[in-house]
């Protein structure tokens, strides 16, 4: 492929591009490039709004270049900001590398192995606002070069101040530190979101005051998350992780609206947008969801999880594989869905029943009824069963 080719299958799909002449003339040096990518492992799952990131990385990589991908075990204590209405909670250490563990393998669900160099970002910011044998930390030199309004310029701390909401001082520093990482791993191109440019351009700030020659910056469209309303995230619990179970999966896909289906196809697949819609919306989403299992897992997970699908939500019919749990006693029906793991705890049961989503053999249950011992099958939601017996 060509470097005029390269650029443009490179840019498709790409919000910002800063700049496409210097991309060009990166593709065109004939060096192997460092591209960068870093994600703060603030809870244990990669979702698919990264695989968009993820896969514009591997594309890069099939032209020959390496992916740095960087485990923010450093930044996710100190909290992104972006696209954030509040602070976001500060994790601790031990939490931080418990999520991490998980974070590469899967990632190469997307990526090529042999082609990503896999760095923490603590391997070199807690000596950059550390004590150094010159006598100050490097972090101090740079703070000297960095101007309050420059960081003050971000959308997002601008809208909280003006609604009253706290910026801590931390929130305001997160961009240097995911701008010294370009720094320290030599960054020639950085991807991220759309709502992280402003990290990504502090990264192009901060490798000039190196004497390095700026990295490229690039962003991807943000995907909007299960609900239909926030971008996807860890934190707002709309997300389907590249981990979920095959059948989890596949049911988390089924739930979203036919308007962001089409959007999903866009952002997640090489389908023909065009032919997708004259399908009828049902099918084209199930076929959407066949195509998210056999990516991060196999076509026979997909095929079998169409199956259940439909056994469970389209003839009503109950899965076959379902758990036993056996009552030994009469009891509250709460008491049961905790003691089956069906409910997390009585506050969680006794919700479920009252909003009415526990059937038992296909019959709503409204109240906390005592269940007398005999043979059943309960469902909680839509998509967990326990066969019950005495």
């Amino acid at each position: 492929m060509n470097n005029e080719n390269a650029l443009a299958e490179l840019s498709r799909g790409v919000v910002d591009i800063v700049s496409r002449e210097d991309l060009l003339k990166k593709l065109s040096s004939g060096k192997k490039l460092r591209v960068k990518f870093g994600a703060d492992p603030t809870s244990r799952d990669l979702h698919i709004g990264h695989s968009v990131v993820l896969s514009k990385l591997r594309q890069f990589q099939d032209l020959g270049h390496t992916v740095v991908l960087i485990i923010g075990d450093f930044t996710a204590q100190v909290g992104d900001p972006s696209g954030r209405d509040s602070t976001r909670p500060m994790i601790d250490h031990e939490t931080v590398a418990r999520n991490a563990e998980t974070y590469t393998q899967q990632a190469f669900k997307v990526l090529d192995k042999e082609k990503t160099e896999i760095r923490f970002n603590s391997e070199w910011l807690k000596a950059f606002t550390g004590d150094q044998s010159k006598g100050v930390s490097d972090f101090i030199n740079v703070a000297k070069s960095v101007t309050i309004s420059r960081l003050l310029e971000r959308e997002d701390f601008k809208t909280r101040m003006a609604a009253g909401t706290p910026v801590s001082l931390l929130e305001i520093l997160y961009p240097v530190f995911q701008g010294y990482d370009s720094v320290a791993v030599k960054a020639d191109i950085e991807l991220g979101g759309a709502d992280q440019i402003f990290n990504l351009l502090m990264g192009r700030d901060l490798q000039k005051i190196y004497s390095q020659e700026p990295q490229v910056v690039m962003t991807m469209p943000l995907l909007v998350g299960t609900d239909g309303v926030k971008k996807m995230s860890k934190s707002y619990g709309n997300y389907v992780a590249l981990n979920d179970e095959p059948q989890e999966m596949f049911g988390k896909m089924m739930s979203v609206s036919d308007e962001l289906m089409y959007k999903y196809y866009e952002l997640l697949t090489s389908e023909n947008l065009e032919e997708v819609k004259k399908a009828h919306p049902m099918e084209a989403k199930k076929r959407l969801a066949m195509l998210m299992v056999e990516k991060y897992h196999r076509s026979e997970d997909a095929q079998l999880s169409r199956q259940n699908f439909e056994q469970i939500f389209s003839r009503k019919e109950i899965p076959a594989d379902i758990e036993t749990f056996r009552v030994e006693r009469a009891g509250k029906l709460s008491y049961i869905l905790v003691a089956s793991g069906l409910c997390k705890g009585m506050n969680e049961a006794r919700r479920q029943i009252t909003q009415g989503a526990v059937r038992l053999d296909g019959e709503k249950v409204s109240d906390d009824i005592i269940f007398e011992p005999k043979d059943c099958v309960v469902q909680v939601g839509r998509r967990q069963f326990k066969k019950l017996t005495a």
